[in-house]
C-alpha cells in the first residue's frame, strides 16, 4: 500500500485533491464574508454552504479511487502469486453446474417460461405462426 501511495501518479493525485479541497475551503470563507457584507445575499450563504460539500466530495472520491487502486494492486499480486506456482486452496463447495443454454440467448431472469400450446391459447398460436411466416418471408428475400 505504501508503494501505491508514494508512486508519482498518486502523489500528483494527493496534491491535486488537497489543492481542490483548500480552494473549496477558501471559496467557502469568501462567500461567508461576502454574505455578511452590504452587497451579500442568501445566495452567498448558499454558496458558503455548498463549497464545503464540494471539498468533502473531492476527499471522498480521492479515498474511493485510492481503495480501488489498492484492490487492483492486491488482485494483481494474487494473480502473480498464482502464476508463480503458489496453489490456492480449493473451494469448499464445487461450483454450480451451468444452466442449459437458452435458444433465445441470455435471460435477465432466472425462471423459465414453458411454451404455450395451441390448445391453451389459439390466438397466441396464430400470432406465433404469423410471426414465423413474416420471418420466413424476410429471410427469403
Amino acid at each position: 500500500m505504501r508503494q501505491l501511495i508514494l508512486s508519482p501518479r498518486w502523489i500528483f493525485w494527493h496534491v491535486l485533491t488537497l489543492g481542490a479541497m483548500i480552494t473549496c475551503g477558501l471559496l467557502a470563507a469568501w462567500q461567508w464574508d461576502r454574505a455578511g457584507s452590504a452587497m451579500g445575499s442568501a445566495l452567498n450563504v448558499g454558496y458558503g454552504l455548498q463549497w464545503p460539500v464540494f471539498a468533502l466530495f473531492f476527499g471522498y472520491m480521492w479515498f474511493r479511487f485510492l481503495r480501488m487502486a489498492a484492490a487492483d494492486l492486491a488482485r494483481e499480486r494474487e494473480q502473480g502469486a498464482a502464476a508463480d506456482g503458489v496453489v490456492e486452496p480449493a473451494p469448499a463447495e464445487p461450483p454450480p453446474a451451468p444452466a442449459e443454454p437458452s435458444p433465445f440467448g441470455p435471460r435477465p431472469a432466472s425462471y423459465r417460461v414453458d411454451p404455450v400450446t395451441d390448445e391453451e391459447s389459439p390466438a397466441l398460436a396464430e400470432y406465433n405462426r404469423m410471426l414465423a411466416a413474416l420471418a420466413a418471408r424476410d429471410a427469403a428475400g
